[in-house]
């Protein structure tokens, strides 16, 4: 039975479980219309009613997929997450751009603005079909994208953006904001600076990298600010294991981390819980955790993943293997 989980201070709650839709937006394969909605249609039916999108997935095409999907259902059965930081405006059909395969006909800058964090809405509201979005993560904010461009679009961000977004909250126009990101060192700067309800952290507090808990995951509890985790897997090390070609942070897996993975795996076994179980535990089992992602295209894979959810370790595994 998936729980619903309260986001921050807020009057939000999400499912614990929640569904990731870049997949849907043609991630690395391209999934067919019929089968993005089947998909969607598999996690309705096993209880999962919180939807992450941004218009970055397929620039704008798992937006538009979402919106399809939710067309006719009440609104008040399902929470929507999208993401600004993003501008798309009308450009040219492109075969695949930033890991997306058959990406709407989409270009695409950052603005991290008041007017850009508008302008990104605007669109996100038109392809979703919406007329409140529950959660807006800013994207990518961070020198892990930016590099040392990040300086002015935080100012950007902490000067006008910020305010707008407490504006639309205050209006109810959103129910919640926060970060959507992969890195921790722009959560704790901003946090330091700025009430957010939530983080969308990708990868930095799975059972194999843990190092949001140096300083982020103690001051997200001071503050009150939700997490939602993503990347649970670490791009697919934690699902497939340590082997030849096993990706973690979306690049091959260096042996260091390798062979981690088999020192992890080792005491999976010895307590007889498959890794992947273990990873997806370790993630939903955290304090202040309001959500686990699941993105993928494919039915099997979410059942999987949702029996996996059901049943876990034992306490007493789980104690040993998440200590």
């Amino acid at each position: 039975m998936i729980e619903t989980r309260k986001i921050g201070k807020t009057d939000v709650s999400v499912s614990s479980v929640s569904f990731g839709c870049s997949s849907i937006g043609n991630l690395y394969t391209e999934v067919s219309d019929e089968n993005a909605m089947a998909v969607l249609h598999a996690a309705w039916d096993r209880g999962v009613r919180y939807f992450d999108t941004a218009p970055h997935y397929g620039r704008g095409r798992s937006e538009v997929r979402l919106g399809q999907f939710l067309a006719g259902r009440p609104r008040k059965d399902f929470q929507v997450s999208t993401k600004v930081g993003r501008v798309l405006t009308p450009g040219r059909q492109q075969e695949r751009i930033d890991g997306f395969v058959n990406p709407l006909p989409n270009d695409v800058h950052y603005d991290y603005s008041a007017k850009g964090i508008e302008q990104s809405l605007a669109g996100s509201f038109e392809r979703l079909g919406l007329e409140r979005i529950d959660i807006v993560y800013v994207h990518d904010i961070g020198t892990d994208t930016h590099g040392a461009g990040n300086a002015p679009h935080l100012e950007a961000l902490m000067t006008t953006g910020f305010p707008y977004l407490e504006k639309l909250k205050q209006e109810g126009t959103i129910g919640a904001y926060g970060l959507g990101v992969n890195e921790n060192e722009i959560c704790v700067e901003i946090i330091q600076q700025q009430q957010i309800d939530v983080i969308l952290l990708a990868g930095r507090w799975t059972l194999l990298d843990r190092s949001a808990e140096i300083e982020l995951v103690p001051l997200c509890r001071a503050v009150g600010t939700s997490l939602v985790q993503g990347g649970v897997f670490n791009s697919g090390i934690l699902a497939t294991g340590s082997r030849p070609g096993a990706f973690f942070n979306y690049e091959p897996a260096s042996e260091e981390i390798l062979e981690q993975v088999r020192r992890l795996q080792g005491k999976c076994e010895a307590l007889n819980v498959d890794l992947p179980t273990a990873a997806l535990h370790f993630c939903i089992s955290r304090p202040n955790v309001a959500s686990v992602l699941l993105g993928t295209g494919r039915i099997a894979s979410l059942n999987r993943n949702l029996d996996s959810l059901e049943v876990g370790p034992t306490k007493d595994a789980a104690r040993q293997l998440f200590s």
